[in-house]
């Protein structure tokens, strides 16, 4: 499918998988949660692959104290003294916790080292050292899935068009991210090779096509919950308890607080 058109996947055919799968992930919620796993959702590819949006799909449903959106800005002076892994590490889930990163680690392996922003020897030593990191994650009991999503020249020059033109959506560009349009090969050549480094048995990444955002964000999902081991967990009983009868309490007048002015009855 890379390079080609994708099959638009009709929206009604769409919303009715996704609720489906997220009714699902709902219940690998609840299993993280009384299993007490750790699991940890990479999510990597191009500008404008539809990463950001898969992600919210995905998290949508869930609760935000059992499954978070780790989306790291870019360090600072004195993280860049540490060891390169390091800031991320402080981000891993515990026990019953879920971990999605919106870009992780491989920033080093993609724009870090197409732009210029590591130096070679830092590079090198990411492509040694990021095999043994995630060995070790597994090692210790960290669930993690990693997934790039695979997008055309042309969708995402489409798609940033259509960002440039969309004032709801014009924040999600960036000087960077337009200047990936002209290191487009370098960012296929640094891809092909971190995959040649990091694709591991104990860690494989898993390509998701992604010129059609809604194929993508379902097959995603529908591989990850296919991935994992899930079962449902039976919710504890829960009933409503009989309003209590009044004690007396009255409420201040209204008058007393200040009230948002009733917009909607302008509409």
């Amino acid at each position: 499918m890379a390079g080609k058109k994708a099959t638009k996947l009709p929206r009604a055919k769409y919303e009715t998988e996704l609720l489906r799968l997220q009714t699902e992930l709902v219940k690998l919620q609840e299993w993280v949660r009384a299993e007490g796993t750790r699991l940890v959702i990479v999510f990597e590819g191009r500008d404008a692959a539809g990463k950001g949006g898969t992600i919210k799909r995905v998290a949508e449903h869930l609760n935000p104290r059992v499954a978070r959106i780790a989306a790291l800005p870019k360090p600072t002076d004195r993280q860049r003294t540490q060891w390169y892994f390091q800031r991320y590490v402080e981000h891993l889930p515990a026990a019953g916790e879920i971990v999605l990163f919106d870009r992780s680690w491989y920033n080093r392996a993609g724009v870090e080292r197409v732009m210029g922003f590591c130096t070679k020897e830092e590079y090198q030593l990411f492509l040694r050292q990021c095999p043994i990191f995630e060995r070790m994650l597994v090692e210790d009991g960290i669930v993690l899935r990693k997934y790039w999503f695979s997008v055309s020249d042309s969708v995402q020059q489409d798609r940033f068009r259509r960002r440039l033109e969309d004032p709801l959506r014009r924040w999600k560009l960036s000087p960077m991210d337009l200047e990936s349009i002209t290191h487009w090969e370098a960012y296929s050549r640094a891809k092909d090779e971190m995959l040649v480094h990091t694709d591991i048995s104990e860690a494989p990444w898993a390509v998701v096509e992604s010129d059609d955002k809604r194929r993508a964000r379902l097959n995603m999902i529908a591989h990850l919950l296919g991935s994992l081991p899930y079962h449902e967990v039976a919710p504890p009983v829960l009933e409503l308890p009989p309003r209590p009868p009044s004690t007396g309490y009255e409420r201040p007048p209204r008058d007393l607080q200040t009230y948002v002015p009733d917009h909607a009855a302008s509409l």
